[in-house]
Formats: structure tokens, sequence, C-alpha cells
């Protein structure tokens, strides 16, 4: 990834902000590791299970907007997860970025299906779904480990 340096100064400069909203290792120290992040990002581009994406403003990096679990074939589908950066929040940015990308796997890719899983007191992503008309499917209970706990996501998806 040629943004690589930017994100990484990026993840650092809002580790508060993102901190809330990450996804830990339940059985490892409480340690964060920007690149091996990065590398893991790489390997699922490599795989193409995986694309990430930066967001930028400007030519400025201002967040990350990560598709995940590329399945074809029958299921073709995929997950999104994004953030930004408190700079740009509540700016349009977010909500652009995943529409952009949802019409790329959608429309280029050929994907039929986009979910995005989003905690329940994340009220800002739900204001980005509900811009984009995803539909609400649900609940996963306990299902991604953040901020030292297994918390509960809402499902929504968006079919072609």
């Amino acid at each position: 990834m040629r943004d690589s340096k930017s994100l990484e100064k990026l993840i650092l400069g809002n580790r508060a902000w993102l901190r809330p909203w990450e996804a830990t290792n339940p059985g490892a120290p409480n340690s964060f590791d920007v690149r091996s992040q990065l590398r893991g990002l790489i390997r699922q581009l490599d795989d193409e299970s995986g694309m990430p994406f930066v967001i930028e403003v400007q030519g400025v990096v201002q967040g990350q907007l990560n598709v995940a679990n590329i399945l074809y074939g029958s299921v073709s589908s995929a997950v999104i997860g994004y953030w930004v950066s408190p700079e740009v929040a509540g700016r349009g940015v977010a909500p652009t970025s995943v529409a952009l990308v949802t019409d790329y796997l959608m429309n280029q890719v050929g994907l039929h299906r986009v979910e995005i899983d989003v905690r329940p007191e994340n009220t800002a992503s739900l204001r980005v779904i509900e811009k984009l008309g995803f539909r609400y499917e649900g609940i996963k209970q306990r299902y991604i480990h953040i901020n030292g706990d297994w918390r509960d996501h809402y499902i929504f998806a968006l079919t072609a």
C-alpha cells in the first residue's frame, strides 16, 4: 500500500478516537501493532479475500475502509468496515466512501451482497448506514472482541 506510512501516522495519532471501536485479540497482551495490521491487509489483498482502501480528503489520508470476507460464486458477498478521523467526521466523508466502494463491489467486482456490522452504540455509523439505505437484518450477539470485551453488532446489508 503506497499510503501505508500516512495511514500508520493517522492511526497512531488517533488511538483514543479509535480504541472504543477497534477489534482486539482476547488472547494477546494489550498491545497495538499497526504494522502487523497493515501486513494483514496486504495478505488479504494478495489472496483476494479483502481490499484495503485509504480515505483521502483533498489529498490527505483521513481514514480507512476495508473490504473483508470476500466470497465469490453462489455467495458473492463481502463485509465493509470503515473509520474516519475526527477532523472529517460528520462531513459526509464516510457515507461517500462507503457508497463508492459498495458501488464498485456490486458493479465492477460483481458481488451480490455487501454487509456492514455496527455496534448498537455507534450512532455515527448508524447514521451512515441509514443515509445509504442498508437494510437491518438482526444482531450478532457477542460478535467481535473490542476494547477488552465481546460486543454485540447490528447486521445491515445491501443487495444488488
